[in-house]
């Protein structure tokens, strides 16, 4: 079993506001929607409510959503109540990656619990006044390369570096 976090945010660790995405990079999105295509998204509940319904579930991959509420119930999803018990339902898997989606929750308990193989971090080259925030994390225990870079232009108002993360230590 491997575990990916995939994850953007800008100058700040800032990776969302109000619940929704705070800016609009079609180059990352694309990256994100090839990266974690055909495998496994775990994300929280409230992450999942914050996609556009006409996404939901995110197509392509098998949907995990982590909620503490035992009533909640999403189609085509797999619900689980801890990270634990959403990793080891997959914990054979061998051919999938299991992507760590959000949001500021659910980063932050992987980084904690230590189950996290690799990151893709979009570094975005903007501040936009966030209200949740990605964890600090120990760099001198993580391998960083970069995947790759995006500068403005018509349809990108704020340049950005992605990077891979893996672990080292």
């Amino acid at each position: 079993m491997k575990v990916s976090l995939i994850v953007a945010m800008d100058k700040n660790r800032g990776i969302g506001k109000n619940n929704d995405l705070m800016w609009h990079l079609p180059n990352d999105m694309r990256f994100f929607k090839e990266t974690t295509a055909h495998q496994i998204v775990v994300m929280g509940r409230k992450n999942y409510d914050s996609i556009p319904e006409k996404y939901r579930p995110l197509p392509n991959r098998k949907n995990i959503i982590l909620t503490r509420n035992s009533d909640f119930k999403a189609d085509d999803c797999d619900v689980f109540y801890a990270l634990d018990d959403a990793l080891g339902a997959y914990v054979n898997e061998s051919e999938k990656t299991i992507f760590i989606i959000g949001g500021g929750q659910i980063y932050t308990l992987a980084l904690e619990e230590g189950v996290v193989d690799e990151m893709f971090i979009t570094h975005i080259d903007g501040d936009y006044d966030a209200d949740t925030f990605f964890p600090e994390f120990d760099e001198s225990e993580w391998k960083k390369e970069l995947v790759f870079k995006q500068a403005i232009d018509d349809r990108h108002k704020h340049s950005f570096e992605v990077f891979r993360y893996t672990f080292v230590k």
